[in-house]
């Protein structure tokens, strides 16, 4: 699975978990920039992503996250 394929299904599910339809999902997009983008709706969409995309990410490798790009990047590893 390439980065445009991986960007393409992580908007869908960003619309999908945060009802919002103006937001451009790029590498530098992080939980800062989103009003609603809390802890809960943080877990909400991490489960709806490894469903997604069928994969599992420990608590560590969630803890590093900082922006979308470096979740690609690690969607990109494991698939």
């Amino acid at each position: 699975m390439d980065e445009l394929q991986i960007y393409t299904r992580l908007d869908e599910i960003f619309q999908s978990v945060f009802d919002e339809d103006g937001i451009k999902l790029t590498p530098e997009l992080s939980a800062k920039d989103v009003d609603g983008w809390d802890s809960l709706t943080h877990i909400r969409f991490i489960l709806t992503i490894e469903k997604a995309f069928k994969i599992k990410f420990s608590t560590s490798e969630i803890g590093k996250l900082e922006n979308v790009g470096d979740l690609v990047a690690l969607i990109k590893m494991r698939n």
